[in-house]
């Protein structure tokens, strides 16, 4: 079973990796992630780094819009299936 681990728990390993005070190796082994996945969270960690600085009012108003448009369509998409699941079970009464 894979285990997930949240925002928070990666961003503790990844600080731990970079105050370079624990080997990865004994990070990996302390928080049972692979060495490679450390490796990859902390590349996230880097390139995202810099947007926590910006102060794009436009793109968050951009990712905001975007995130209300899908929370639109994902109610719509539920809508429909509701709707096609009805219209089925009526068209096999009829049948």
């Amino acid at each position: 079973m894979q285990k997930h681990y949240t925002g928070k728990q990666k961003a503790q390993i990844v600080l731990e990796m970079l105050k370079e005070e624990k080997t990865v190796t004994q990070i990996s082994s302390e928080y049972g992630v692979h060495s490679s996945q450390i490796y990859k969270w902390r590349t996230q960690a880097l390139e995202g780094l810099h947007t926590l600085f910006d102060n794009n009012k436009a793109e968050k108003a951009q990712q905001s819009d975007q995130e209300r448009k899908l929370n639109e369509l994902y109610s719509e998409i539920g809508r429909l299936f509701t709707q096609l699941v009805w219209l089925k079970k009526n068209l096999a009464s009829t049948v």
